[in-house]
């Protein structure tokens, strides 16, 4: 089998809608492609950043400050806290948008795959944030413990509600890490440091937390999993040593969780085309059928700094395909064109042998 095989598109895609995204990648990608994501179009390009305007519509949780924090698209990024004297467990949030975006990007998603346009044997991929990025992003302190639950139950609601409506042989959901590994690095980025907020080793309820977001995924439903050090202007919120910790994580949610995994992608810094990075590859125990995805795809040096990427891991990793290292939503928009087909280049469609 030829090395690498495959493309995945971890999420966001720089185009205008859902159709354009998966047209373009199907048609660029064709047979790289095990699945498409919509692109995160609309507020969700900004991925959870519209979050606390839905949050902020729910009884009993106000927004911090009195003046917006002005984001793209209309979205204020304030902050938010829990009502004086409101009990959190009687909050009732409204819908996430998560679902209600799924099933409109399906609907267009099957009606191109009736078209010709999409293979039959392609997912439509959805791609979720944990619990902890949100909560960690815009509640503070005792806040953070009192709405856990109950915005864990919230996202989980909007999975049953897509796996209720998208049929699970169609189906592929995807969870994003990223502040995990923040605590997991104990990493100082974007002005704070990123904390757990219960009792215990903070690594062993990662994982749990985890596994139990896994394991939600009905079976039949593809799940996969983006281990992410953060991409705000395109921007680690710190420089990995190497892929240590994202091998130990990997394995441990891999042992924890019930459900065997689809694929597991892990990020790749652009100056990193040296063995050190790639050598903890070798203790990495995914399932048997689960596929590697590793983020060596960067629009700065294209198709040749892809290339040494790939020959630095391949020591390493018996068998991988390739992405980016974030979505490429973060990239100018100018540039999708041109990274969509660097995997082309560089990776060989599945069902290929060399």
């Amino acid at each position: 089998m030829s090395q690498p095989q495959g493309a995945l598109l971890v999420g966001s895609v720089n185009y205008p809608d859902a159709e354009t995204t998966f047209r373009t990648a199907a048609t660029v990608l064709g047979g790289h492609l095990k699945r498409i994501p919509d692109g995160e179009v609309g507020k969700r390009f900004h991925w959870i950043m519209f979050q606390p305007d839905v949050l902020g519509q729910a009884e009993g949780i106000e927004r911090i400050g009195d003046e917006r924090i002005p984001m793209p698209a209309g979205l204020d990024a304030r902050p938010l806290r829990i009502g004086d004297g409101v009990d959190a467990a009687a909050i009732e949030l409204p819908a996430l948008g998560y679902a209600t975006a799924a099933v409109e990007s399906y609907a267009e998603f099957v009606r191109l795959r009736e078209e010709g346009v999409i293979a039959d044997r392609v997912r439509f991929q959805v791609s979720l944030p944990t619990p902890l990025a949100v909560i960690s992003s815009f509640f503070f302190g005792d806040d953070r413990v009192a709405i856990d639950p109950v915005y864990t139950a919230a996202i989980l609601r909007e999975v049953e509600q897509i796996a209720a409506a998208i049929p699970a042989e169609d189906l592929a959901i995807q969870w994003d890490v990223a502040s995990e590994m923040g605590i997991i690095e104990s990493a100082s980025g974007y002005g704070a440091t990123m904390q757990a907020w219960w009792p215990g080793d903070p690594f062993d309820g990662l994982v749990e937390r985890l596994a139990t977001l896994i394991d939600a995924i009905p079976a039949g439903v593809e799940a996969g999993l983006h281990l992410c050090y953060g991409d705000v202007g395109e921007t680690h919120f710190v420089e990995p040593t190497d892929t240590g910790h994202l091998v130990r994580f990997a394995n441990a949610i891999t042992a924890a969780a019930q459900r065997e995994l689809t694929w597991v992608h892990l990020p790749v810094p652009i100056e990193r085309d040296d063995a050190a990075y790639f050598a903890p590859l070798e203790g990495l125990k995914l399932g048997a059928d689960t596929e590697l995805y590793l983020g060596v795809v960067h629009r700065q040096d294209g198709a040749d700094g892809t290339t040494r990427r790939i020959e630095a891991a391949k020591p390493f990793a018996p068998a991988f395909g390739i992405a980016t290292e974030c979505g490429i939503g973060r990239a100018p928009a100018d540039e999708t064109a041109g990274l969509l087909a660097i995997h082309a280049v560089v990776a060989s469609p599945w069902g290929t042998d060399a």
